[in-house]
């Protein structure tokens, strides 16, 4: 029998956990009003609200008191006996994070805080102007400390300092690992570029070159989260320069998107994209709330459901067969001149370009590369802060062919660096590869998915989703979860199936 010590001290330890993950969901509102509904003078007060708050937070998750409870929990072996249970997951979990919290002093946790708002604020600026060397500093302070926070960690042999970021993320994840699956996807990806971009039959972009109200694109993107399963009374939607999603727990998520008169198909995408990852937070068990088995595995498994939302749904000939007639009703006359062609050939055209948050399937992993080596290189001092817009630049000449015209549109269009977030960008592609390869399981499952698409249904891909991943929260790991939801190992097979079948005929190539 397990003992009563161990079981009070278990909820003792999810008591602690929820207080301190109740800190943090405060902090996260902090920054989410801050990128959302702010006056721009409140930085500096925000800033050291941020601060104060993340310092709290770091001394309740590294409390001395956490570390007994976890030890307590942990030498009772009927407690964690079952491997896949919630209370051994959340021991499991709780240790993990616990650990690495307690590698860092409360004094870096402050720092890094209040360098992370305050250099949001100033890449946000920066990217305004078109001025990087007004970011430089902020990004060299932001590289020094990164580089000393990865001291704290420490990577394993062999490893090296991009390693210790990215386990944050992506529990597991190293460098080497992701350029033992960069690689070889490069070239895949680089075949199948070369072939669409020498095809003389291309689809229509007139659906990309359309004015359309943004008033009326906000209803109409609205229309479509809802459609597809997001819960408005859960969540909302705002505007924001880098489009996110937030919130504090599954009943309280916050999307972000953006709006540009000439590309509604961004505003969809970003939306849809943001809609899944909100799908996902509001998928959770809210009697989980606060603890492991209430969050998501990794951000590679969470990109996974955004992207299928964008991609493998909202990129879909299905989907368009829905979607097309519903944009008559949103903006008459505007839209009465675009076929299905145009909306459907439009929405998946192939056209290498600057900005990665509205690239194409076929490019938007050499986004991701080229990110990865350069965070890498930072971090390894192989490469100044500096020298970014050169490195930065030439690498798109290198993989997309493409001359980048500003910083805006260049190393200073994501906010995830001022952030202070390094180790994060593979988790895209990753999320990609792994989106793929569910998303081919739940066609098993669900033979007329297509079918229920062009009707407009969601719900059973929706509900495929809750079950066989969100509800889990962080039962298993992402590779495991991988190889227990569709019963093989991660493989860039399905999203080359995946790009193949459905660009090589639009581009004549079939």
């Amino acid at each position: 029998m397990t003992t009563v010590a161990a079981e009070t001290a278990y909820d003792q330890l999810i008591k602690r956990t929820k207080e301190a993950n109740s800190l943090g969901a405060t902090i996260s509102l902090l920054h989410w009003d801050q990128e959302v509904m702010m006056p721009k003078k409140g930085i500096e007060y925000r800033a050291n609200q941020i601060s104060l708050t993340s310092r709290m937070h770091h001394e309740l998750s590294t409390d001395d008191e956490i570390g007994d409870l976890l030890e307590a929990c942990e030498t009772d072996g009927e407690l964690v006996s079952d491997c896949t249970s919630a209370t051994a997951v959340n021991v499991r979990e709780i240790r993990h994070r616990y650990d690495r919290a307690t590698k860092l002093p409360s004094a870096l946790v402050e720092e890094e805080a209040m360098l992370s708002s305050r250099g949001q604020n100033a890449w946000a600026e920066a990217r305004k102007n078109n001025d990087f060397t007004a970011f430089q500093p902020w990004l060299e302070k932001i590289v020094d400390l990164l580089q000393r926070k990865a001291e704290c960690y420490g990577w394993a042999d062999g490893g090296e300092p991009w390693d210790a970021l990215a386990e944050d993320y992506e529990p597991g994840c190293t460098a080497a690992s992701v350029s033992e699956v960069f690689t070889p996807l490069r070239d895949r990806l680089q075949t199948l570029l070369d072939e669409i971009m020498g095809s003389e039959t291309k689809p229509s972009n007139a659906f990309n070159e359309i004015a359309l109200p943004i008033n009326q694109q906000k209803e109409f993107v609205r229309a479509i989260a809802t459609q597809i399963g997001f819960d408005f009374d859960a969540g909302r939607l705002d505007e924001s320069t880098h489009p996110f999603c937030s919130g504090t727990h599954c009943r309280d998520v916050r999307l972000t998107t953006r709006f540009h008169e000439n590309n509604v198909n961004d505003a969809i995408g970003s939306t849809m994209h943001e809609a899944g990852h909100g799908i996902y937070e509001q998928g959770l068990l809210f009697s989980n709330a606060g603890t492991p088995m209430g969050y998501a595995v990794s951000l590679g498994i969470h990109e996974s459901q955004s992207r299928m939302w964008e991609n493998q749904v909202g990129r879909s000939e299905a989907f368009w067969k829905w979607c097309h007639p519903k944009m008559n009703e949103f903006f008459g006359d505007a839209t009465s001149s675009l076929t299905f062609d145009d909306v459907y050939g439009g929405a998946n055209i192939v056209n290498p370009d600057f900005i990665r948050v509205e690239a194409d399937e076929a490019t938007y992993n050499m986004h991701i590369m080229i990110r990865f080596e350069l965070e890498r290189m930072m971090m390894k001092g192989d490469l100044a802060v500096a020298d970014l817009p050169e490195a930065w630049n030439s690498r798109y000449k290198e993989y997309l062919g493409i001359d980048v015209p500003s910083d805006t549109k260049g190393c200073l269009q994501d906010i995830h660096w001022s952030m202070t977030s390094m180790g994060y960008f593979p988790t895209y592609t990753l999320g990609n590869l792994y989106c793929a390869q569910f998303f081919e399981k739940a066609m098993e499952a669900i033979p007329n998915m297509y079918e229920q698409f062009a009707l407009g249904e969601f719900g059973e891909l929706k509900t495929w989703l809750n079950e066989n991943i969100h509800q889990r929260g962080q039962q298993y790991r992402a590779a495991e979860l991988c190889e227990v939801v569709t019963g093989k190992a991660l493989s860039a097979d399905p999203l080359m199936r995946h790009l193949e079948s459905k660009l090589r005929p639009l581009y004549g190539l079939a």
